[in-house]
């Protein structure tokens, strides 16, 4: 993976900041593409201070962090974040769409507005970073991970966008799968379930044992299969779906 370059959306804080962190470990370039301005210089400056940014006679050489200030519900904002990364870079190996947002409300009262925001976020964000990606990958090949959820498969009551965007998540990564094989690009999803990004040690004995694997995840267990699916080696995967949750979503539960 030493010298490729990924970009990861909505990889100031969560889940996408251990994606970065992860990619930039294994020696990987990594374009943080985050609308928090804050979020994303932290995570830059973390992240090449991490992994031991050298020093140049004229001062501080580029780390493997580079921010680009990018809202996915833009898509000019999209646009010119992959230009950008393509001129610093000159190429585009891996794509993670991270980005997403929820807003939960009964069906009742979800307001139009809310729901366009969610999917615009969510699905039609991820449709058009891979677009855009995809067309500096063509000829070379590369990777998308999308990362879905568990909502995908399952729901808790008032998640009505945020589950619809993610089911579309799902649909959406077999279809480019079928779309962009020909031109080299392998596409898969991941569906994350339980991944606490806050305090960990305050989860429960009851939070823990809801799982098969005996504990809820974390995000590095996410960023850990982003590079499974995105490294060359395991080329024969695409169109996939990985769920890691746990175990949750295969446990039976009966009423005592």
């Amino acid at each position: 993976m030493e010298e490729r370059v990924a970009v990861i959306t909505g990889s100031g804080r969560g889940i996408g900041r251990a994606v970065a962190e992860r990619y930039a470990d294994a020696g990987v370039r990594v374009v943080i593409a985050e609308k928090d301005q804050s979020a994303g210089r932290g995570a830059e400056r973390e992240i090449n201070t991490r992994v031991g940014g050298r020093t140049a006679p004229d001062g501080p050489a580029p780390g493997p962090a580079c921010f680009i200030r990018t809202d996915v519900a833009r898509p000019d904002d999209i646009d010119a974040m992959v230009a950008s990364a393509f001129e610093r870079f000159g190429r585009i190996d891996v794509l993670v769409n991270n980005a997403g947002i929820g807003r939960g409300a009964s069906p009742y009262d979800l307001t139009v507005d809310a729901w366009d925001e969610v999917i615009a976020v969510n699905l039609r964000g991820t449709f058009l970073c891979s677009r855009a990606v995809a067309r500096v990958m063509r000829g070379r090949g590369g990777s998308i991970v999308n990362i879905a959820s568990t909502r995908a498969l399952m729901s808790e009551p008032n998640t009505e966008a945020y589950s619809a965007s993610k089911g579309g998540i799902v649909a959406l990564t077999h279809a480019l799968a079928a779309s962009l094989g020909p031109d080299g690009i392998r596409v898969n999803c991941i569906s994350p379930g339980w991944i606490c990004t806050g305090d960990y040690d305050a989860l429960t004995d009851a939070d823990h044992s809801q799982h098969l694997s005996g504990r809820v995840g974390r995000p590095e267990d996410i960023a850990r299969a982003c590079l499974y699916l995105s490294d060359p080696a395991n080329g024969f995967i695409t169109g996939a779906n990985l769920v890691i949750d746990g175990g949750m979503t295969r446990t039976m539960i009966y009423q005592e």
